[in-house]
């Protein structure tokens, strides 16, 4: 066997044996998370909060208790997480298992990383008046910032451009809308795409305002540790600089840990489009249940282990699925994390583990998203069909008793109640009744020349006005 089947076999075997399907079934879609949310990637962002927290001691001049850093040395240091192999991030787990400490684990690594690179490094200065939350919330911010900047942000605008491109192309094509599941005035399928290409544009604009907090200001908040130590440094100011020196936003009043409630609108967001993209899915899964959208046929797929024509809608289900359990656990983290027992518990930390798997499954979704929609045709001659039909004609009921309103016609929602509700009233019917009403011969004419097809409104302007340009 060769080495790289050796390798696909291996990653197979563990993909087999995954607890979660984020891990397993689902790792080809997701592996990109790992950079983010693994616990490499933990301590490889807790690395770089220890090092640029021991940079920024060594630039600030007031601080005399260590030298600056030589611009090389601090490049070498700063190479330790901008280069960390996933051997080194197993040193640290075997320190962790001595000290059952994470973070003090990723100091013990450092002063040997430290000692080799210059043994004259004070090497007592790494971690220096910092409690592990100091660190640990950094790395978290860090990664939150990152991944919704490189991965979530861009999936999601590629999927709302392609909702909006599809609006845009179908944005005059009639459509028989429903409410309460029954046929209602007319609209377009562009501007009902677009209603949704619109509520989440309008999430992402929450996304990319999202502020990513930070703290370091030591046990319970008050720089105790600092001012004891070093009290001619105003380390509140120093906290402030280093703080936004990692582009994060900089929080000055916390208790040990970070509120966390950045975390919480974060994660709010995220739920509100995943809710929106659950609609999304159910809406064109029923609209494929009607004929009105097809799918294209994916060469070797089967839809039924017993029905061989079916092409089922499984990308908008596979969606909704991983939508709503990622909301369930946003849900949790929302109301959990920015809860914390007076100064300080640990049951943040351990919910925290499941941020990862919670992006995951909004990455899976979006994964089904995009296959799903790549696969939609429109049948125009399907909808058309139902505009046609001698029932559909009862829509133009709305239309007629306004156009009734307006010229002052006496009871007029009245009148087209008893001739349309629970009764069929099809186009001879509608017509008939327009030609007898009192009408200024003008507006009769005009609802006489109305059909299903034709009763728009602005929908088609609506859908072309107000959705963003984007790709296809």
């Amino acid at each position: 066997m060769s080495g790289k089947s050796k390798d696909n076999s291996i990653a197979a075997h563990e993909a087999l044996m995954a607890v979660t399907p984020i891990d397993g079934r689902y790792r080809a879609r997701t592996r990109a998370l790992a950079r983010y949310f693994s616990e490499y990637a933990l301590i490889r962002y807790r690395l770089r909060a220890e090092i640029e927290w021991y940079a920024g001691l060594a630039a600030n001049p007031s601080f005399d208790a260590m030298p600056p850093l030589a611009p090389a040395t601090a490049e070498r240091l700063r190479d330790l997480y901008r280069e960390f192999p996933v051997g080194d991030a197993a040193r640290v787990k075997e320190l962790e298992a001595e000290t059952n400490h994470d973070v003090k684990a990723l100091e013990y690594y450092l002063k040997e990383k430290f000692a080799a690179i210059d043994p004259a490094l004070p090497v007592e200065m790494i971690h220096f008046a910092c409690t592990s939350e100091d660190i640990s919330n950094l790395a978290w911010a860090l990664m939150h910032k990152e991944f919704v900047a490189d991965e979530l942000l861009p999936a999601l605008e590629k999927i709302a451009a392609r909702i909006g491109a599809m609006a845009r192309e179908h944005a005059g094509a009639p459509m028989l809308a429903r409410t309460h599941g029954q046929e209602a005035s007319p609209t377009t399928v562009g501007k009902e795409l677009a209603v949704f290409a619109y509520r989440l544009n309008r999430q992402l604009g929450h996304l990319r305002r999202q502020e990513y907090l930070g703290k370091a200001n030591g046990a319970v908040g008050n720089f105790n540790a600092h001012r004891a130590a070093a009290p001619e440094v105003d380390w509140i100011e120093h906290s402030r600089r280093f703080v936004e020196a990692l582009g994060l936003t900089w929080n000055p009043l916390t208790t040990q840990i970070e509120s966390h409630d950045f975390l919480a609108e974060l994660y709010d967001t995220v739920g509100r489009v995943s809710v929106i993209l659950i609609g999304f899915c159910r809406d064109v899964w029923g609209y494929v249940s009607l004929g009105y959208f097809g799918q294209k046929t994916v060469a070797g797929e089967v839809g039924s282990s017993v029905m061989p024509h079916k092409i089922n809608p499984i990308d908008f289900e596979n969606a909704e699925g991983n939508l709503g359990l990622a909301i369930a656990m946003f849900q949790h983290l929302a109301a959990k994390l920015p809860i914390s027992r007076w100064q300080r518990d640990l049951s943040d930390s351990t919910a925290m583990r499941a941020i990862g798997t919670a992006f995951g499954h909004v990455i899976v979704a979006i994964a089904s998203l995009e296959r799903g929609i790549g696969k939609l045709t429109l049948n125009r001659e399907r909808i058309a069909a139902d505009l046609e039909l001698d029932k559909s004609w009862e829509v133009l009921a709305e239309g007629v008793q306004t156009v009734m309103r307006r010229h002052g016609l006496e009871r007029p929602y009245e009148r087209l109640k008893e001739l349309t509700r629970g009764r069929a009233a099809g186009r001879e019917a509608i017509r008939e009744f327009i030609a007898s009403l009192e009408l200024p011969p003008a507006a009769r004419e005009e609802l006489l020349a109305l059909e299903p097809k034709t009763y728009l409104g602005y929908a088609r302007e609506l859908a072309e006005r107000f959705t963003p340009e984007g790709e296809k």
